[in-house]
């Protein structure tokens, strides 16, 4: 939603994004509403357009909002699964996972975007991951769940990276043609990102979250 908003929409649409994602907001972090006030949420009323001077097209928003609509489903899938099993919704803060990833994103663009999309590469292939690692030894219906979350996180972190190289791509070759020396190395930045992200989640940890590191107490 950040990344469409930021870089690819215009302001008519931005209007449209964040009264779709309004009920999901009021209930996560304004407790008001419940599951059924969320059921059938997930539509877009209106197309989404890229504003006049966006350099990153339609491919961003047409992957971005995709994106959006499935992980709303798997919030929406979690709620229903954790009211069946009587347990109560809770906010908790957030890991230092991303944030340990994300304040080292460059300040000038177009390579702080590309930087953004290679993270969120990093993210939905390590849910991918745990995902794998935890569906085995869980109950049949998380299981199951988890497969198809799985699958979902594999296509994700594809389309981040196809979008990082295609972006990287065009401004290279824009650079080129402008005969300067500024130019992207998608491979350097995600080879330099994964070494941030294994130091992450090899080093021990005082919360235990879904991208967590090693628990301190092990």
């Amino acid at each position: 939603m950040f990344l469409i908003r930021k870089y690819a929409v215009d302001k008519q649409s931005n209007a449209v994004l964040l009264e779709w994602f309004k009920p999901y907001e009021n209930f996560a972090y304004r407790r008001e509403g419940d599951l059924a006030s969320l059921k059938d949420k997930n539509k877009l009323s209106k197309a989404i357009i890229a504003k006049n001077e966006s350099p990153y097209g339609a491919d961003l928003i047409d992957k971005m909002v995709l994106l959006i609509k499935e992980e709303l489903h798997h919030f929406y899938q979690v709620l229903e699964i954790m009211t069946s099993r009587g347990i109560n919704y809770e906010n908790i803060t957030a890991g230092r996972y991303a944030k340990g990833m994300l304040k080292h994103v460059k300040t000038y663009e177009p390579d702080a975007l590309v930087d953004k999309l290679i993270i969120g590469a990093y993210i939905e292939a390590r849910s991918c991951e745990r995902f794998a690692a935890l569906a085995p030894l869980v109950d049949t219906e998380l299981s199951d769940f988890y497969i198809s979350l799985l699958r979902s996180e594999s296509r994700h972190y594809q389309d981040y990276l196809t979008l990082a190289e295609e972006i990287a791509t065009e401004f290279n070759t824009k650079a080129n043609n402008k005969k300067t020396k500024k130019s992207i190395d998608v491979n350097a930045r995600i080879k330099f990102f994964g070494e941030i992200e294994a130091e992450l989640i090899q080093s021990t940890d005082e919360e235990f979250k879904f991208h967590s590191g090693v628990p301190v107490c092990l």
